[in-house]
């Protein structure tokens, strides 16, 4: 039976690597890291937004605090699939992530604000606050990728994930309908996250500098946000409206 954790505090640092560095990275990483325990996985998310996307917006706007509530699946689910209905918080570049685990039938409802909290507790708690809280929130963007995921044998704590094919869409938000949308263009480039308790290791450092490896800002939501929004799939001033009148009533 799988162990998973539920609460998080890390810090979470993206690098975008050409294929030359990613396959020379994971020569070097050979003895220093090795396989997680789920590996390879096809990770799909549904993020929920209120209607003037103000989660995502906020988000982009780099914050010394910010937020987001997502739907977790790893590989297409059914109903009766365990999912991970999830809040990921980042206050001064510390990631906290609270979740739960329970069937995609139960998580759906609850989400809607129809039903209790499947689990309740401390962090359900935390969930259906969000859900009150944020007026309107609703399915807003569907997100797939693969990963590749390695771990320190001696840390527990540190892991390194590799993430390509990332797919978006902005209907049919259900986790049972696959995977199809969009491609995100990484411009031919693999999506790196570092998840670290405190300090880089001093030897992951050095070895970034000699791969010339550099830390970059990029989230997969706000990528595919700004791409919706040129693309015509949102109305960019429809959206910028709600939000100004959402900002506007908040302040």
């Amino acid at each position: 039976m799988a162990v998973f954790q539920f609460t998080f505090k890390r810090y979470e640092k993206k690098y975008l690597l050409t294929m030359e560095q990613y396959d020379l990275l994971l020569e070097r990483l050979e003895g220093r890291m090795v396989d997680d325990k789920f590996a390879h996985s096809l990770i799909n998310n549904v993020y929920y937004d209120t209607p003037e996307f103000l989660l995502i917006r906020r988000s982009i706007e780099k914050p010394v605090y910010k937020e987001k509530l997502r739907v977790r699946s790893y590989g297409v689910p059914t109903k009766d699939d365990k999912v991970f209905v999830e809040i990921k918080k980042k206050y001064k570049r510390v990631v906290y992530k609270r979740r739960i685990h329970v069937p995609l039938k139960e998580a759906v409802p609850f989400l809607e604000g129809k039903t209790p909290c499947p689990k309740p507790g401390q962090i359900g708690n935390e969930i259906s606050y969000f859900i009150s809280y944020y007026k309107g929130i609703a399915p807003a963007m569907f997100i797939s990728y693969e990963r590749y995921s390695l771990a320190s044998p001696t840390d527990s704590v540190l892991r390194i994930t590799f993430d390509k094919n990332i797919i978006w869409r902005t209907t049919d938000l259900d986790l049972t309908k696959g995977v199809y949308g969009e491609k995100l263009d990484l411009d031919g480039k693999i999506l790196m996250e570092v998840k670290i308790p405190d300090a880089m290791p001093l030897w992951l450092s050095a070895l970034f500098d000699e791969l010339k490896i550099v830390p970059t800002s990029f989230s997969k939501y706000g990528k595919a946000y700004g791409k919706a929004l040129k693309d015509g799939v949102l109305d960019p001033q429809a959206a910028a409206k709600a939000y100004f009148l959402a900002e506007m009533a908040g302040s």
